[in-house]
């Protein structure tokens, strides 16, 4: 017995002296990650609203009498651009846009509903659905939404619909990718350290759909410049 205690806490303190610390442990990258995001999208709206309080009729801070009504001024006209830009944008990119948003928000709210469900046994409509004693994951409804919206984008045959399948997918895709590491692993890994691999990967996506739709518009603008209105030669 003394041996095997011995032996035991060998392993165990070779378990930790293996574990990863400080800047280089997997909850410390995954909160790097998410800060960095939430960082750079936080700067990349104030750019956004200082560029219309510099263009737009709010009076310039050093210029208002009341800063807090002109920035408040300001950030209505951000978001008035910003609806007028939404509805101009081409279907395909309005699609993008939609599937980003659905995607980011439904991840973020199913990981806040979970959190809350953890200690509780109910959160307003929400709770842990179990069937004939097996616990229903909502990777399992994300799933289904993602088949179906997918499926219905391809065989539709009605323009214009492709926004509007995009927000559903984008749900189906949050709530999926929320639990990937458990798909991943096979097991119910959500809340331990190999459950990290769902915020990483939802990360990932995410950034991956920002580029993708910022490529998009990159691509629309030079095909303006480059195919509608081609520079003169000579």
């Amino acid at each position: 017995m003394g041996l095997t205690a011995r032996s035991t806490g060998r392993r165990r303190a070779t378990v930790l002296l293996a574990r990863p610390r400080g800047l280089a442990s997997p909850e410390v990258r995954t909160l790097a990650i998410g800060a960095v995001g939430l960082g750079i999208t936080a700067a990349a709206i104030a750019a956004e609203v200082a560029r219309v309080w510099r263009r737009g009729s709010a009076p310039l801070p050093g210029e208002a009498p009341d800063a807090l009504a002109a920035a408040e001024e300001a950030v209505t006209e951000a978001v008035e651009v910003a609806v007028a830009g939404y509805q101009e944008m081409p279907d395909r990119e309005n699609a993008m846009f939609n599937l980003l948003v659905s995607f980011v928000s439904t991840f973020a709210l199913a990981r806040s509903i979970t959190f809350m469900l953890r200690s509780r046994q109910m959160v307003g409509p929400f709770r842990n659905l179990v069937v004939a004693r097996r616990h229903i994951h909502h990777f399992v409804p994300g799933i289904i939404l993602a088949f179906v919206s997918g499926a219905a984008a391809i065989t539709t045959s009605q323009r214009g619909i492709e926004p509007k399948l995009a927000i559903p997918f984008g749900v189906g895709m949050g709530l999926t990718l929320d639990e990937s590491a458990l798909l991943l692993e096979l097991d119910d890994v959500y809340w331990s350290r190999e459950g990290l691999v769902s915020i990483q990967i939802s990360l990932t996506v995410a950034a991956f759909l920002g580029a993708l739709l910022l490529g998009a518009r990159f691509l629309r603008r030079g095909e303006q410049i480059v195919l509608e209105d081609p520079p003169a030669l000579g």
